[in-house]
């Protein structure tokens, strides 16, 4: 009776937790909405099994407890109720995965339109590059990368040489519009996460991942790095400040140029 009466408060107590607990998500800050509408069906579907499992067994226990002079009857199956789980099973595996295969489409599939900008991850810093008045990413290749060219630009790709290059600093978004981020890195695998924005990525040696969001809220929110990627992972932070448009224009009129930025370099030597 004590093992039974334990196990129904273990259900009871862990849903009163979840409707109580403090650790609700942070306030979202871009159109991911539908990302936290698929970790709450996931998370219901298996608190419901959990919370059938253990009423089950305390049932289970409750009721096949020892009784002097009561026999055990043993039943080595039943193909009724191994169909009936079976199918349950596989209605609720389907019912976490399709949202999730619905939302994966929607992060990968990128509006027409939508502005380009890169971040590149390296050990332990974030870094950043923007179109210039072109509007268009120049090519880069490793065998660039020098402390002259930190993000290993193509020197001879005119495209790029009006890219806007910030190195370990802040990324500055104008609000209200979509944004794709091209992602690639220098040395281990990184992975760009903002919690607010219900979105993060794998950076990987050798490839560039992608995927798009809009920022909806105006603030400063902090980039992590969810792949852990050295000693120095703890550190690996970064910020993204979601601005009005002047404010975002006014920003970006202070950054260099990839071409600015090696002219000066030059002028060091």
């Amino acid at each position: 009776m004590v093992v039974a009466l334990v196990l129904v408060l273990v259900a009871v107590g862990s849903v009163v937790f979840h409707l109580l607990s403090p650790w609700w998500f942070t306030p979202i800050a871009s159109n991911w909405g539908y990302i936290d509408a698929t970790i709450n069906i996931t998370f219901w579907i298996t608190g419901f099994v959990f919370s059938a499992v253990v009423l089950f067994m305390a049932y289970c226990v409750f009721r096949f407890r020892h009784v002097d002079g009561r026999r055990a009857a043993h039943q080595p199956e039943s193909t009724r109720l191994e169909s009936w789980l079976g199918i349950a099973t596989a209605v609720g595996v389907a019912a976490m995965l399709a949202p999730g295969l619905f939302v994966w489409s929607q992060f990968v599939t990128v509006p027409a339109g939508t502005a380009e900008l890169e971040v590149v991850g390296q050990q332990w810093q974030w870094s950043f590059r923007l179109p210039g008045k072109q509007g268009r990413l120049g090519t880069s290749d490793p065998q660039y990368v020098s402390a002259d060219n930190p993000l290993g630009l193509n020197p001879n790709d005119p495209k790029g040489r009006d890219n806007i290059v910030i190195v370990g600093d802040d990324l500055h978004l104008p609000i209200g519009k979509p944004v794709k981020l091209l992602l690639r890195s220098l040395d281990v695998v990184h992975d760009f996460w903002v919690p607010e924005f219900r979105a993060k990525m794998d950076l990987l040696p050798g490839l560039v991942t992608y995927f798009w969001f809009t920022p909806t809220k105006v603030g400063t929110y902090e980039i992590l790095c969810a792949g852990f990627c050295g000693i120095g992972h703890p550190q690996m932070r970064g910020s993204v400040v979601v601005e009005e448009e002047n404010a975002y224009q006014a920003w970006l009129g202070k950054q260099q140029t990839f071409e600015q930025l090696t002219k000066k370099q030059l002028a060091k030597k």
